[in-house]
C-alpha cells in the first residue's frame, strides 16, 4: 500500500522524442483530469526532447517526414506547422521539411508549455541519470536503480530508451578494435576525428544515417563510399505531393501471398492514376501495425527477407532537399554507393584503413563508420535486468520486446509489473512504430492507461450553472470566470478572451471554455489557436462533459472545419434553446457569421423559436431587434432595443440595432449624436468599436458633412486603427463610399487598408460577405488584376460566390477601366440578389451607391433620377439631395 499523503508517481526512463511525447500527454491528461500526479522523467541528457535524433546543429540534417507530419498531437496535426510560424519561420507550411535540431527545441518548448500548464497539479521532477535496473516492489509498484546510486518507487514506469544501440556483429574483429572504427556516430564528438581531416570515410550502411553523415562529410577531394547488402537509398519524397489514395479493398482475411499481390497492384494503380508510387504506400500506414499482427512468424520472416529493405528505402524517405544534395554529391563523385559487406580489414602505418569487400575489392580509406541501423533489440543495463529476471521477454522475430498495448509482457505472457514502453521496443509487435505519428498516438495512449486507475468516480456534487441555468462540467471558480467570459460575449464587450483563458487556466478540462475560445478565434478574429482550442476542446469533452456540453463542441468543430455546423447548430439549439453563446452564434449582427446556408427568415424564426427559454432577457430582446429592423418593422426594432437597454445598457446587439433604425429611419443627426455619447461612454469596452464608429460616419456622410467624415475615418478607422478583415468591412467600405459620394477629396488611401489584411483573405476569402468587402476595397485601390482573381476564386467556391460575387468582380473591374454602362447593367442585374451575400441592408447599399457612379459617369442621368428619387422615398439624406439636384437636365 502507497503511504498515505503519497502521490501517485509515474517514471520516464529517457528524455528523447518518445519519452518527451509521453511527458506531455501525462501533464495534459492530468491536468484535465485535475488528478494529482509525480512525474520523475530520468535521462542524463542536458535537454529533454532531442535523444540522439534531434541534437544534431547541422542544418543539413533535415526531418524525413514534412512538418504536417510531426505534431506532439494526433488531433491536432498543424500544431507543429504553427510552432514554426511562430519561432522564425512565418511562411513554413506543412509540407515542408524542418530541421532536426529545430524538431528538438519544438519538442522541448511543448515539454515546458505542459508542464507551465499542470502547474499545481502536476509535479515534475528531471534526473539527470541513468536508470540501470528494475525491479518488482512487494506493494506492486516498481523499483528502479539509477547510476548515482539512488532509487526511486514509481506506481508505474515508461521505458522510452529509443532504438537499440549497434552491436558492430557484422564487423571482423580487427576492424571493431581498430582506433579509426566509429561505432555510435550521434555519440557526442565521435565525428571530430572525420571532421578535422580529408581522408576517405566508409559508411558502413545506406539508409537514412548515412545520408546525413554523408551531407556532414561529403567535401571536395573526398570520397564517402557507402555499402550495404542492397545499396539502395532511401527513396525522395516528392516536391509536389501527387494527393491521397484510398487504400485497396481485400487487405484483409487473405493470405500472406494473395496480400503481397493486393499490394502490388495497388502501387501499380498509383503509378496509372498519378504518376507517382507514393500515394499507394502511404495509404497504408494506417492499416501497416494490423496487417503485421495478421501475418503468421513465417510471413513476417519471409516479408524481412524478400522485401524489407525494398519496404525501408520507400517507405521511409529523404527530404527533397537532402535526396537534391545526394544526388549532387554522387554526381560529383564525392558519394559513391557499393553493393555487399566488409571481410575483412587492415590498420595502416598512418592509422588509416584498407578494407576489403565481399566483391573482391580493397578500399584504403581514413576511417569507417558503422550506419547499420539499430540492434534488434535493446541492450542496455536496464534492459538487461528485466530480460534476467523474466519481467520482459523480446518481441516476435526477437524484435523488440513484448507487450500487450505497450505494457510489458513476461516469461509466462502475463502483464506482471506496471511497466510500459513505445517506440522502436514495440517494432516486433507493431513493425512501423518508430516515427512520430505512431509514437505519438502511443504516448496518448499510454497516459490514458497510466492514469486510469486515478479516474474520478461518478460526480456528486452539484455542478455549478451558466447565466441561463444550464449545468456547467467544470467547478465553481472556473465556472465564475466563464460566466464573465459569457456576458461579455452576449454584451459584445471586450475581454471575453481573457476571462475564458482565466477558466481553462482554472480548470485545463473544461470544455466549453476551450469551445467557446475556439470559436471566438474562428469567428471574430480573437487571438485564440483555433486548432489547439479545437483539439483541447473535443478531448476534454471525451473526458468529462454532459450531452449539452460534447454536442456544443460538435458544433464548434462542425463551423471551424466546414463541415455542416449551421445544420448542427440548429439541431443543437432545438434541443437546447436556452444555450445563448449557440443562439449568439446562429444570429448574424454583429459578434458571428450566424447560419447562411439556410432561407432568409430562418434567423428570426430561430429567435422566436427560443424565446420561452429566456422570458423576456435582454439578450434575447436584442436579438430580436436586429432582427425586425432587418424586416423593416422598423418602429418595433426600435422598442425592443430601447427596452433591452434599459435592462443592460451595455447590450452591444440592442445599439446595434438601434443604429440600424435610426439610418433606416433617416433620423441622422438624433442617431448620430445618440450613438456617439454610446461609444464614449457605455460602448468604450466594445469589441467592434470601429463598427459603431463607421456606422455614426454613415450618418455623417448622409448629412453630407465631408470634414467630419474625414476626421473620422482618421481618428477612429484609419489602418492600424482598424485591422484584419475589420478594416475591409468598416474602414474599406466608407472609404470608397466617401469617394462616390465626392465626400473625399484628394488621394484614397485605400492601400493602406489592403495592407492590414492577409494576401489570402483578400484572395480567397471563405465567405460571400468577406468576398463583396474584398472587391469594394480593390476597387477603390483600382486593382483590376487582383479584382480578376477574387472573381476567379469565387467562380469555384460556394453557390452564393459563384452567382454574386464573380460577376460583382467582372461589374466592379469595368468600373475601374471606365466601361461604365458595362459596370451598371451588371450591378443593376445583382441588386435583387445582392441580400444572398449576408450582412445589412446598410452594408450592401454600397453597391447600390456604385451603381450610381457608374450611372452619372455613363451620361446617364435619368436612370440617375430615378435612383435617387428612389433613396429619397426611403429615407431623406441631404447628401442625396445635393446629388440629385447636381444632375443635369
Amino acid at each position: 500500500m502507497r503511504p498515505i499523503g503519497e502521490r501517485y508517481t509515474v517514471a520516464v526512463v529517457g528524455a528523447g522524442a518518445a519519452g518527451t511525447l509521453t511527458a506531455v500527454h501525462l501533464c495534459e491528461t492530468a491536468a484535465r483530469r485535475r488528478t494529482p500526479l509525480d512525474l520523475v522523467l530520468i535521462d542524463p541528457a542536458p535537454e529533454a526532447g532531442r535523444g540522439t535524433a534531434y541534437a544534431t546543429r547541422d542544418p543539413r540534417h533535415r526531418l524525413n517526414v514534412p512538418a504536417g507530419g510531426m505534431s506532439c498531437y494526433p488531433d491536432d496535426p498543424g500544431h507543429f506547422t504553427r510552432w514554426l510560424c511562430r519561432h522564425g519561420e512565418p511562411t513554413v507550411t506543412p509540407a515542408d521539411f524542418a530541421t532536426r535540431y529545430r524538431y528538438g527545441a519544438y519538442l522541448a518548448d511543448t515539454l515546458a508549455q505542459a508542464i507551465v500548464r499542470a502547474r499545481g497539479v502536476v509535479s515534475v521532477r528531471r534526473l539527470r541519470t541513468r536508470a540501470e535496473h528494475c525491479t518488482g516492489a512487494p506493494d506492486g509498484r516498481v523499483m528502479l536503480r539509477l547510476a548515482d546510486g539512488t532509487g526511486l518507487r514509481a506506481d508505474g514506469a515508461v521505458l522510452a530508451t529509443g532504438p537499440a544501440g549497434r552491436n558492430a556483429a557484422w564487423a571482423p574483429e580487427e576492424l571493431r578494435t581498430a582506433p579509426r572504427f566509429i561505432a555510435a556516430p550521434w555519440a557526442s564528438g565521435a565525428l571530430d576525428g572525420p571532421l578535422a581531416d580529408d581522408g576517405d570515410v566508409l559508411l558502413v550502411g545506406t539508409g537514412l544515417t548515412a545520408v546525413d553523415l554523408a551531407l556532414s562529410l561529403e567535401r571536395p577531394g573526398r570520397t564517402v563510399h557507402a555499402l550495404s547488402r542492397g545499396g539502395l537509398l532511401p527513396q525522395p519524397h516528392a516536391l509536389t505531393p501527387a494527393g491521397p489514395l484510398p487504400p485497396p479493398e481485400g487487405l484483409y482475411d487473405t493470405s500472406f501471398d494473395r496480400l503481397r499481390r493486393t499490394v502490388y497492384r495497388h502501387v501499380a494503380r498509383s503509378v496509372r492514376l498519378h504518376g507517382d508510387w507514393r500515394p499507394a504506400l502511404d495509404s497504408l500506414r494506417p492499416h501497416t501495425a494490423h496487417l503485421w499482427r495478421s501475418l503468421t512468424p513465417e510471413e513476417r520472416a519471409r516479408f524481412l527477407a524478400r522485401e524489407g529493405a525494398l519496404w525501408n528505402t520507400h517507405r521511409h524517405r529523404m527530404a527533397p532537399a537532402t535526396a537534391e544534395s545526394v544526388v549532387r554529391a554522387r554526381t560529383a563523385r564525392r558519394l559513391t554507393v557499393h553493393v555487399g559487406t566488409v571481410t575483412g580489414a587492415v590498420a595502416r602505418d598512418d592509422g588509416s584503413l584498407l578494407v576489403a569487400l565481399s566483391d573482391g575489392r580493397h578500399l584504403p580509406v581514413g576511417w569507417v563508420i558503422d550506419c547499420t541501423g539499430p540492434g534488434r533489440r535493446p541492450d542496455d543495463s536496464l534492459w538487461r535486468s528485466l530480460f534476467t529476471a523474466g519481467a520482459a521477454v523480446p518481441g516476435p522475430l526477437g524484435m523488440g520486446v513484448a507487450t500487450l498495448d505497450g505494457r510489458l509482457l513476461d516469461a509466462e505472457g502475463r502483464t506482471g509489473l506496471p511497466l510500459y514502453t513505445l517506440g522502436a521496443p514495440r517494432r516486433g509487435e507493431l513493425w512501423e512504430t518508430t516515427a512520430i505519428p505512431e509514437i505519438r498516438v502511443q504516448a496518448a495512449a499510454l497516459a490514458q492507461e497510466l492514469l486510469a486507475p486515478l479516474a474520478p468516480g461518478p460526480r456528486t456534487t452539484r455542478r455549478p450553472l451558466d447565466g441561463h441555468g444550464l449545468a456547467l462540467s467544470t467547478h465553481a471558480e472556473a465556472a465564475v470566470a466563464y460566466r464573465t467570459g459569457l456576458d461579455r460575449i452576449l454584451k459584445v464587450r471586450s475581454g471575453a478572451e481573457d476571462a475564458l483563458a482565466r477558466a481553462i487556466a482554472l480548470d485545463p478540462g473544461f470544455a466549453l471554455a476551450h469551445a467557446a475560445l475556439a470559436l471566438l478565434g474562428h469567428e471574430c478574429g480573437a487571438a485564440v489557436d483555433v486548432p489547439r482550442a479545437l483539439a483541447e476542446a473535443q478531448r476534454c469533452a471525451r473526458e468529462r462533459a454532459d450531452e449539452r456540453e460534447r454536442s456544443f463542441v460538435d458544433v464548434v468543430t462542425r463551423r471551424v472545419r466546414g463541415e455542416n455546423g449551421d445544420g448542427a447548430l440548429v439541431r443543437h439549439l432545438d434541443a437546447h434553446p436556452a444555450d445563448a453563446l449557440a443562439l449568439a452564434a446562429a444570429v448574424p449582427t454583429i459578434a458571428f457569421s450566424g447560419v447562411d446556408d439556410l432561407d432568409d427568415d430562418y434567423a428570426l424564426r430561430l429567435v422566436e423559436r427560443t424565446s420561452p427559454a429566456y422570458d423576456g432577457h435582454w439578450f434575447h430582446t436584442s436579438l430580436l431587434a436586429f432582427l425586425r429592423q432587418e424586416q423593416g418593422r422598423l418602429h418595433e426594432a426600435g422598442e425592443l432595443a430601447h427596452r433591452a437597454l434599459a435592462a443592460e445598457p451595455g447590450s452591444g446587439h440592442a445599439v446595434h440595432a438601434l443604429a440600424h433604425v435610426h439610418y433606416e429611419t433617416g433620423a441622422h443627426r438624433a442617431g448620430r449624436d445618440w450613438l456617439e455619447r454610446w461609444v464614449a461612454g457605455r460602448g468604450r469596452g466594445a469589441v467592434h468599436r470601429a463598427h459603431f464608429s463607421w456606422h455614426i460616419a454613415l450618418h455623417e456622410l448622409a448629412l453630407d458633412d465631408p470634414a467630419a467624415v474625414r476626421k473620422r475615418w482618421f481618428t477612429q478607422l484609419a489602418p492600424g486603427r482598424v485591422t484584419g478583415v475589420r478594416a475591409l468591412v468598416d474602414s474599406g467600405s466608407l472609404l470608397w463610399r466617401a469617394r462616390l459620394s465626392d465626400s473625399w477629396q484628394g488621394d484614397l488611401p485605400a492601400a493602406d487598408v489592403l495592407e492590414q489584411v492577409e494576401a489570402d483573405v483578400l484572395e480567397r476569402p471563405t465567405t460571400a460577405f468577406t468576398a463583396l468587402h474584398c472587391a469594394v476595397a480593390l476597387t477603390a485601390a483600382g486593382d483590376v488584376a487582383a479584382l480578376r482573381r477574387l472573381r476567379d476564386h469565387a467562380a469555384g467556391a460556394d453557390e452564393v460566390q459563384r452567382e454574386v460575387i464573380a460577376p460583382l468582380c467582372e461589374a466592379f473591374a469595368a468600373l475601374v477601366e471606365e466601361r461604365f454602362r458595362e459596370a451598371a447593367r451588371g450591378l443593376d442585374a445583382l441588386l435583387p440578389v445582392l441580400r444572398r451575400v449576408g450582412g445589412s441592408a446598410a452594408q450592401r447599399e454600397v453597391v447600390e451607391e456604385t451603381l450610381l457612379y457608374a450611372l452619372t459617369a455613363d451620361g446617364r442621368c435619368d436612370a440617375a433620377r430615378r435612383l435617387l428619387d428612389a433613396r429619397l422615398e426611403r429615407t431623406h439624406a441631404p447628401r442625396d439631395r445635393r446629388m440629385r439636384a447636381g444632375l443635369p437636365g
